[in-house]
């Protein structure tokens, strides 16, 4: 049995606690896409644990995988190990041999390209940890995989090729010096030849596809973990303010080497954060106020409603990403985005988290659909130019006291605040989709649990 975990909005939505949620009957959680630009916050034991590419299962004593849709730091890699390790827990994590390296000449050079494109407004706020790069250079065939660093003579050869090319682009191209750390082919061979030693001798290389598949075939239950969210991918998001890879659905497929039947045959659930939140730049209509640097146009003087609606739900959800810790944009619930992400994954249900957050205001709104050119549009138009012309058509929801959430999560569903059920029912008709979980707290304890996809 397989569960597929997909972010349904901009990335931040609380994906790490529903994996951490479901993943208590899961054998083993595989990361399908992306690096250690994810940001996923497990709580066990009052304990919290910040992810950014270790899969979230492995704080519950799960075997993590790290599959070929990934990108994989190996300083990262290693240091988060050594950290969970040090708080007293044996991970057992595994890498697919055909998962693609960063390097730090791929940090170097997001951060040089992310200054360069903020010249001329094309700032795309990305985390700078090399992500982007290193899957350009995957797409442009010079990249080198992980299965690359135990092979001596391969990775020389391709660090002798590749390096050279990098130090060119930043001096000649960008007209910068460069990091000489990280354009230095004998200091890189050393060190990452060396990761891939601790890779063997750790026993944590594994062909990917074949590994999943025998462990499916023997009757273990997988989650597969997305990171960031649908309005960020590469396909389906709102280009070019997107990640790099597929965090949808499908991305499970080709990030594992496992066929779309199994992840078809499986749960496909969207995470849903009750009203919106982003890190970066690029159109969001529902926002409340701005974030100075990201929200585009925004000079931090903005409506004093709004900006005080801002701050309470910023300040009350812990809206700072995970990775870079800076604040991130708020806005309400955007349907539009919702039922883009239902068409592209399929969803098959739905865990609502941070119903909490919102607690103690009175009203509330909900984008439900947009209007563009004097037409109301229902879903998310497909250039990002189009996009930013909308104007949200809202829908206006009577608001929830604040209550005891742990008293909430002991009772059940029936306990939330009836305003609150009603908010959940309106998602839930809108997608045709039942809601799994709602999240009214961050630990796994704080979830109410009306669907458990492994029972």
């Amino acid at each position: 049995m397989t569960v597929t975990i997909v972010g349904a909005q901009l990335g931040d939505e609380g994906k790490g606690g529903i994996v951490d949620l479901f993943g208590e009957s899961a054998d083993i959680v595989v990361r399908y896409q992306g690096g250690d630009n994810a940001g996923h916050t497990v709580v066990h034991d009052d304990t919290e644990y910040k992810l950014s590419l270790v899969p979230s299962g492995v704080v519950r004593g799960k075997t993590g995988v790290l599959g070929n849709g990934c990108v994989v730091n190996p300083r990262t890699l290693f240091d988060e190990l050594d950290a969970v390790r040090d708080r007293g827990l044996e991970p057992d994590v595994r890498v697919a041999r055909r998962a693609h390296v960063i390097f730090p000449y791929h940090r170097a050079l997001d951060n040089i390209e992310e200054d360069a494109k903020s010249e001329s407004n094309q700032k795309v706020g990305t985390t700078g940890r090399g992500i982007g790069p290193t899957y350009e250079d995957k797409a442009a065939r010079r990249g080198i995989r992980i299965g690359d660093l135990t092979e001596p003579d391969v990775l020389r050869e391709r660090l002798e090729y590749v390096v050279p090319q990098k130090r060119r682009v930043v001096e000649d191209v960008f007209g910068v010096s460069v990091d000489e750390a990280a354009f230095d082919v004998d200091a890189l061979f050393e060190e990452y030849s060396g990761y891939g030693e601790r890779l063997e001798t750790e026993e944590m290389l594994v062909e990917g596809g074949e590994f999943l598949a025998a462990r499916l075939d023997e009757g273990a239950n997988v989650v597969f973990e997305g990171a960031q969210g649908t309005m960020i991918d590469i396909d389906h998001g709102n280009y070019p303010y997107v990640t790099s890879s597929n965090p949808t659905a499908g991305g499970a497929a080709t990030g594992t080497g496992l066929g779309p039947a199994v992840v078809g045959d499986g749960h496909v659930v969207g995470i849903v954060k009750a009203y919106l939140s982003r890190v970066g730049s690029g159109p969001m209509p529902t926002e409340l106020a701005g974030v100075v640097g990201d929200t585009p146009g925004y000079d931090g003087d903005g409506d004093a409603v709004e900006e005080e609606l801002a701050e309470f739900i910023r300040e009350e959800g812990g809206e700072y990403g995970t990775v870079t810790g800076r604040p991130r944009r708020v806005g309400w619930l955007d349907m539009p985005i919702l039922r883009h992400a239902a068409r592209a994954s399929g969803f098959t249900g739905l865990a609502v988290n941070h119903i909490d957050t919102l607690a103690g205001l009175d009203e509330l709104k909900v984008g439900h659909s947009y209007t563009l050119d004097g037409e109301t549009r229902y879903s998310v138009p497909a250039t990002t130019e189009r996009w930013a012309q909308c104007e949200p058509n809202y829908r206006t929801f009577d608001g929830w006291p604040d209550v005891d959430w742990d008293e909430v999560a002991r009772e059940g569903y029936d306990a939330l605040p009836e305003n609150a059920r009603t908010y959940l029912a309106y998602l839930s008709d809108e997608l045709d989709t039942p809601i799994y979980a709602v999240g009214v707290g961050p630990a796994r304890e704080q979830s109410l649990v009306l669907e458990h996809p492994f029972e």
